[in-house]
């Protein structure tokens, strides 16, 4: 039974990672303030101030910051869900940066990268 447990923990992980939620009732959030809280978790006065580090970027809605860290969100957590991938293939219990290397060069949507991760 041990033997099982082992081979469904990066899948119970990335299970947990999903479930993480603010849901304290004595917090005194409105459901709005909730909402976006579950939606988004980046901080967005970073990814603003890293949005206007662009010399070309002089104004910035808060709907486009939103967009942008969801769209970062995705991103990172699919990227991460390759490389798990990758690595439960490999029989192997921790991601390394060879699992990532190996995604990058794997697969098209990622060949954007190439040239930007150091090898």
């Amino acid at each position: 039974m041990a033997g099982n447990e082992k081979e469904e923990e990066p899948a119970t992980l990335m299970e947990e990672d999903d479930k993480i939620t603010n849901d304290d009732p004595g917090n005194g959030a409105t459901a709005d303030q909730e909402t976006s809280d579950k939606l988004i978790r980046l901080p967005l006065t970073r990814i603003k101030h890293i949005m206007k580090s662009d010399p070309d970027v002089t104004l910035s809605s808060q709907e486009a910051v939103v967009m942008l860290a969801k769209a970062t969100e995705l991103f990172v957590h699919m990227l991460s869900a390759d490389a798990v991938t990758h690595t439960v293939q490999s029989k192997r219990k921790t991601l390394q940066r060879k699992d990532l290397d190996n995604i990058l060069d794997a697969r098209d949507c990622y060949s954007f990268l190439e040239g930007i991760i150091d090898s």
